[in-house]
């Protein structure tokens, strides 16, 4: 089903996404998952989870589109709620250059809207290059058991853009599981710790690699793609600030 020329209602199953749009036109955003924590204070329906969204709820809201990916939301779900004649806007991100023409992409042609200023502002962010030698890195995103990013990803694209190389970019699986002792056998130069999924903390994550530089980031900053890409500069300093 086409998305209509003239959009007034919008369903977001994407943190990220909901953002964009709540930054763009925030008077179309009427409803988003539980798991939609930016912007602070947003006051839309909420229709459950990424991977579990009320279908009927999302239905009941008279989206004119549901904006959802690829990674975040499962299959039946959209082909769902496509069935249900709902038109639903899926995007596949796993680079920094694919997430900006994504996002034109989606404000035109899903929105219907004009390109948000802040998109080029986060174009610019990303412009410079990457300062300092480059460093190598784990990026574990669960504990019991261990995973880490693998190939493909839009993370380990970001973090190559600011001069950290994954070991793990070659690995045959994205997310795969490797056990703590191999992690810390493969020695690299810091080991990024986000917030999300698991929320690694000062207490909750550096321990497990005593003599390894470990890097406590945001994970909005390192896996979002929207407005919190303008922030390319603080998450150089959250990897700068790495210590063991």
């Amino acid at each position: 089903m086409e998305v209509p020329q003239t959009v007034r209602r919008i369903v977001s199953l994407v943190p990220s996404l909901t953002e964009s749009v709540a930054a763009t036109v925030p008077e179309a955003l009427v409803g988003a998952t539980d798991w939609c924590s930016h912007p602070a204070g947003l006051d839309v329906a909420r229709v459950r989870g990424t991977k579990n969204p009320d279908l009927d709820a999302v239905i009941s809201l008279r989206p004119d589109v549901v904006l959802a990916n690829v990674e975040e939301n499962r299959a039946p779900d959209v082909e769902a709620l496509r069935a249900a004649g709902v038109p639903v806007w899926v995007t596949r991100i796993e680079t920094l250059d694919q997430a900006f023409t994504s996002l034109e992409r989606l404000f035109a042609h899903a929105c219907r809207t004009d390109r948000p200023a802040w998109l080029e502002t986060a174009r610019q962010a990303w412009d410079d290059p990457a300062p300092g030698p480059r460093r190598t890195a784990i990026i574990p995103i669960w504990r019991r058991p261990w995973m880490v990013v693998g190939r493909d990803t839009f993370t380990g694209d970001v973090l190559r853009r600011l001069g950290v190389d994954n070991l793990y970019a070659g690995h045959p699986e994205r997310y795969p599981k490797i056990p703590l002792p191999e992690l810390a056998a493969s020695r690299p130069d810091l080991v990024v710790l986000p917030d999300e999924p698991y929320a690694f903390s000062a207490e909750d994550g550096p321990e497990a690699f005593p003599g390894l530089a470990c890097a406590l980031v945001s994970g909005r900053l390192l896996t979002w793609y929207g407005p919190s890409l303008t922030e390319a500069a603080a998450l150089s300093r959250a990897l700068s600030g790495a210590h063991d």
